[in-house]
């Protein structure tokens, strides 16, 4: 007899021998314990279910189901609370297997309101899972509410305006509810912000909903927030080239200006060193492009002329020295008498010997930082500038002193890594004068590399730099309104370089802001801040007036803004890499 065989037949009967003889078979998965979902959000209830799993390819057993400790949002144990499980043990579970596994809290009769956490464990011989478990607690009062009311607004509000939404909410008598705890959001989520009081800012345009959560009732607010329409754009009015050594600080004061130099700039074969302060004569009016002379250069002996600064009265200026061949730097006082061609009365060195960075002139004082950790602030009588003295010192306790502004009696030190420090320095909130400054109050918590400050004592705000490089870095808005206690309320971001220094025009309500490699930035500071400026539409205008790659590129003719000043009706820039730029504003 003659069998035939279909060849895929054959190939299959094959392949099953040689499985079968060389004992070939798919790798065990190992055990897997795993919850059905990683949080269990009980809200207001006192019970719940999830599921327990094991998802691997080996069997586990017993399996502990092991309850956690009940603790506050601080982190704090509740006693007399426990959190119940069934069961609290599940003898095997194969491959594939799933066990409902209920959860009951029961809950001291003291608890206060609020938000509450704790965890379920599983434990298997060789393997583990956690699922978190969250829940709230609410008050008396809370439980009485039976109905809230968002007052809605008799206007629709621009993106960035700041609006308190006052809520009502009543008893099943319809009596008001005073102090009841309400629960704040925004729908969808990224559309604006809204704290925990009820105030309201928008971030897009358009229709979004505020809902306000008070005990187990809620209600919905629907806002149509409206563009805010102040886009404008600068336009270059004047130029001063100085490609010679990199520029830093400027200072306008009538018809001139004075512009630091920074570091060593290599040009072919030639070093230049920022030993130099260049005066510029800005009388020349007229809106159309033009550029700008150096009028007049002091040479010192410095590395850095990070800083100049002209009295008010513009009798008198102050240079800073950094990096000096004779190891004493300091400062440099001028006579302005002829403001286009300064004269040194003096330079001034003891205890500024490690080097000046920064300074502020106030009347007969000037307010210097002294770098160096430990170092801080000297303050100087220059009442006779042929003779100054040190007549107070401060330091924060930590790291470096990088800025000082001085304004109504207060000096305002960018203390890095210690934050933004308040000084009494004649204000009279602390009974402190210029000679003896005492500290009014401080905030840590800006994120460090707290670089400049400018106050606004209309608004109340102090709007901060953090120069940071690797974040980037951030501008902070800090309320002052009560001296002693500031606090952080707003901040502004631009993606991928970080700010230096500020300008504010406050007849505008205009912050002018150097952002490096992304330019001279104009927002919008007008009104109540909250939340994230740049979101909101206002940002008036970016310029990156010489384009480049956004990093400044040094040595290069890359956008580099150093510092900005509102004078004469422009904008006037210190770029690192070109010198200067007259600006008309975009508003």
């Amino acid at each position: 007899m003659i069998i035939r065989v279909q060849p895929s037949l054959l190939a299959t009967v094959t392949l099953g021998i040689l499985v079968s003889s060389c004992g070939v078979s798919e790798p065990e998965l190992p055990p897997h314990l795993e919850f059905s979902q990683p949080v269990l959000e009980l809200g207001l209830e006192r019970t719940g279910q999830v599921e327990i799993r094991n998802t691997g390819g080996q069997s586990i057993g017993p399996v502990e189901l092991i309850p956690g400790e009940i603790r506050d949002l601080g982190g704090s144990m509740v006693p007399g609370s426990r959190l119940s499980l069934d069961p609290v043990e599940v003898p095997t579970l194969n491959p594939g297997d799933e066990r409902l596994l209920t959860l009951e809290l029961s809950l001291d009769g003291s608890m206060n309101s609020g938000e509450y956490d704790t965890w379920v464990r599983a434990r298997g011989p060789e393997v583990s899972a956690l699922l978190a478990v969250r829940f709230t607690v609410l008050s008396e009062l809370e439980t009485a509410v039976t109905s809230v009311k968002i007052l809605a607004p008799s206007f629709d509000p621009r993106a960035g305006d700041v609006i308190n939404l006052p809520l009502e909410a009543r008893d099943k008598a319809g009596t008001l509810l005073q102090g009841v705890p309400v629960y704040w959001s925004v729908q969808p989520s990224q559309a604006g912000y809204v704290t925990k009081n009820g105030r309201f800012v928008g971030y897009k345009t358009g229709p979004m909903s505020v809902i306000a959560q008070a005990g187990t009732v809620a209600d919905t607010l629907v806002l149509d927030v409206l563009h805010r329409n102040i886009d404008g754009s600068f336009i270059v009015a004047r130029t001063g080239r100085e490609v010679r050594r990199y520029t830093s600080d400027l200072w306008l004061h009538g018809d001139v200006l004075y512009s630091g130099t920074w570091g060593t700039r290599q040009t072919g074969t030639q070093s230049s060193f920022g030993n130099t302060l260049n005066i510029w004569d800005i009388s020349t009016s007229g809106t159309t492009l033009q550029n700008i002379e150096k009028s007049f250069s002091i040479e010192i002996d410095a590395r850095v002329v990070n800083d100049v600064k002209v009295r008010t009265d513009g009798e008198l200026a102050i240079i800073t020295h950094e990096g000096s061949n004779d190891a004493l730097n300091g400062i440099t006082i001028l006579d302005l008498d002829n403001p286009l061609e300064p004269t040194v009365v003096s330079r001034f060195t003891t205890e500024l010997e490690s080097g000046v960075h920064n300074v502020w002139i106030e009347g007969d004082y000037a307010y210097l930082v002294v770098d160096g950790v430990g170092n801080g602030l000297r303050i100087l009588n220059i009442s006779d500038p042929e003779n100054p003295s040190v007549v107070a010192r401060f330091w924060a306790g930590e790291s470096f002193l990088h800025d000082v502004y001085v304004r109504d009696g207060l000096a305002f030190l960018s203390h890095w890594n210690a934050g933004l420090v308040i000084l009494d320095v004649g204000n009279g909130i602390a009974d402190g004068s210029p000679e003896n400054p005492v500290e009014v109050s401080r905030l840590s918590e800006l994120g460090g590399q707290t670089h400049n400050a400018w106050y606004w004592p209309e608004s109340g705000y102090v709007f901060v730099g953090e120069e940071d490089f690797d974040s980037p870095g951030i501008m902070h808005v800090v309320d002052l309104r009560n001296l002693l206690e500031p606090r952080e309320v707003a901040t502004f971001r631009v993606p991928g370089q970080t700010p230096h220094n500020f300008w504010l025009d406050e007849g505008s309500g205009t912050l002018y802001l150097a952002w490096y490699g992304n330019g001279v930035r104009a927002l919008d500071v007008t009104g109540d801040l909250l939340g994230e400026l740049d979101h909101q539409g206002r940002e008036i205008a970016g310029f990156a007036y010489n384009g480049g790659s956004g990093t400044c590129n040094r040595g290069s003719g890359d956008t580099c803004s150093w510092a900005p000043q509102f004078h004469g009706g422009l904008v006037w820039v210190a770029d690192m890499n070109e010198g200067l730029l007259g600006l008309e504003p975009p508003r």
